[in-house]
């Protein structure tokens, strides 16, 4: 049996011990604490975005000195530099307070003492650095901010800035642009960067898109989607920008930020998994609508481009005929291609069948039938979009592989009237301003695409880095799977 004198100690070492647990547990949170801050890169710079403020829920500002002459400016590396990626710390993979070295290219965070910028300031002898949202430019471990004229071509690249009357003049623009390496480029016409070997029908789409003038130009003005909190939207205009850019440091442009939305918004489309440019084009399209619309306006410029009207016209036979008759919008046509013959030629080669584009087309004149096996379906088209979107369904899936189907399709490339094969339209003409074609075989092939510029009316062949001009009858003779007419303006 304890003691009183054992009983009382043994309350005062229980005590002692529960104190010391006290201590150590909060001496591991102030550690934890600071080590985050520390990640963070002490996200208390005088220039944090917003959402660092909120995450923080504290703010110290400090007087900052602006310095116009820095001695480090010839420093600077331009040739290094690349803005097309996520733009995150390569210490600490977050993507708050984030610079750019403008010695090396690399990203790191914050300014204070122990950020990862500052450690690197000290480490590598590399000075200067600017703020990815901010633009402001500073000197490290000096601290003072660089004020001075020969940055902004920097900051142009980072964020490219139009006014609405540079934007007008595109396509009127003839000139050709110099990059840092010597190349030129056409702005617009610039190639894209493959990511990872599987992102080709990312590239046409978007090589596409680039030549539908209304589109482009809402994107190329940020304030035209401010509200929108979409990082699809955002990704989306930042890529239209660096691609009219006429001052860029490359002749190219990586999409890697946009795909990297894309992937965080459809867990269909992968990197390292090539996809099919029809599936993704309309997920894009409807994804961007929805993301545009306000609650006051539940249009957007993607319905304003490409947003038509369908008539069908269902018909039963039960005994009793019965009438269905519905309207419904589109942003794509999918035209049926005829089955390629089964027997080859004298040369025991396949046959390569070829049919019109207006035979395709009659589909939509109202008066042809299809699909009789469950109802009998007319379609007709009420009302025509400003961008005419065509679709010709090449592929099918049997139970064992994916077959292609090569019919050429004859297509007009100017003066396109709809009245030809659809007679209720009313007098429409279109030219063609974009040709997605696929080569090769169904499993292994690849795609390409063949846009106008419209300031020369010259055609030129994008695949992915590849861009070359090219004459208006290879553009005819390639195996067409996706088409974008633009109406002409009276």
């Amino acid at each position: 049996m304890k003691s009183g004198r054992e009983v009382k100690n043994g309350g005062v070492e229980e005590e002692r011990a529960a104190k010391r647990k006290r201590v150590i547990n909060g001496a591991a949170k102030v550690e934890e604490e600071k080590r985050i801050g520390e990640a963070q890169g002490e996200l208390d710079d005088d220039d944090v975005d917003a959402s660092s403020k909120v995450l923080r829920g504290k703010h110290s500002s400090r007087h900052v000195e602006v310095g116009r002459d820095c001695p480090y400016l010839d420093t600077v590396n331009r040739q290094v530099l690349d803005f097309d990626f996520e733009r995150c710390c390569s210490a600490t993979m977050l993507n708050l307070n984030v610079y750019a070295c403008l010695v090396c290219g690399k990203y790191f965070q914050g300014r204070s003492r122990k950020s990862p910028a500052y450690t690197h300031s000290l480490e590598s002898g590399h000075h200067v650095y600017i703020n990815l949202v901010t633009e402001k430019a500073y000197c490290l471990p000096d601290g003072y901010e660089i004020n001075d004229p020969c940055l902004d071509d920097i900051r142009h690249v980072l964020n490219p800035r139009f006014s609405r009357a540079q934007v007008e003049e595109f396509d009127r623009n003839k000139e050709w642009s110099r990059a840092l390496d010597g190349s030129h480029y056409l702005p617009g016409m610039v190639g894209l960067n493959d990511v990872q070997k599987s992102t080709e029908f990312v590239n046409v789409t978007i090589q596409s898109l680039m030549r539908v003038t209304p589109l482009r130009n809402f994107f190329l003005i940020p304030d035209n989607y401010q509200h929108c909190k979409s990082p699809l939207v955002h990704r989306f205009g930042e890529l239209t920008r660096k691609i009219w850019h006429a001052r860029n440091f490359k002749g190219h442009v990586s999409p890697h930020e946009f795909v990297q939305a894309v992937m965080k918004g459809k867990k269909r489309f992968r990197i390292g998994q090539q996809s099919d440019p029809v599936e993704f084009m309309s997920w894009l399209l409807n994804t961007l609508h929805v993301d545009l619309r306000t609650s006051k306006d539940a249009s957007s410029i993607i319905h304003q481009c490409f947003q038509g009207e369908l008539e069908e016209v269902r018909e039963y036979q039960e005994g009793i005929e019965k009438k269905e008759i519905s309207r419904m919008p589109f942003l794509m046509l999918g035209l049926d291609l005829p089955p390629p013959p089964l027997f080859k030629d004298v040369m025991e080669k396949n046959i390569i069948p070829q049919v019109a584009l207006f035979d395709l087309l009659k589909k939509f004149d109202g008066e042809t039938v299809t699909e009789e096996r469950l109802a009998r379906m007319r379609y007709r088209v009420t009302k025509s979009p400003p961008y005419l979107m065509f679709h010709m369904v090449r592929f099918k899936k049997n139970n064992f592989f994916k077959e292609k189907n090569p019919t050429l399709v004859s297509f007009p490339m100017k003066d396109m009237d709809l009245r030809d094969c659809i007679p209720s339209l009313p007098t429409t003409k279109y030219n063609l301003i974009a040709n997605i074609v696929h080569d090769s075989k169904p499993e292994d092939g690849y795609f390409r695409v063949f846009v106008q510029r419209k300031s020369q009316e010259l055609w030129y062949e994008m695949q992915d880095l590849h861009v070359a001009e090219t004459l208006p009858q290879m553009v005819e003779l390639s195996e067409a799977y996706m088409q974008i007419y633009e109406l002409q303006e009276e």
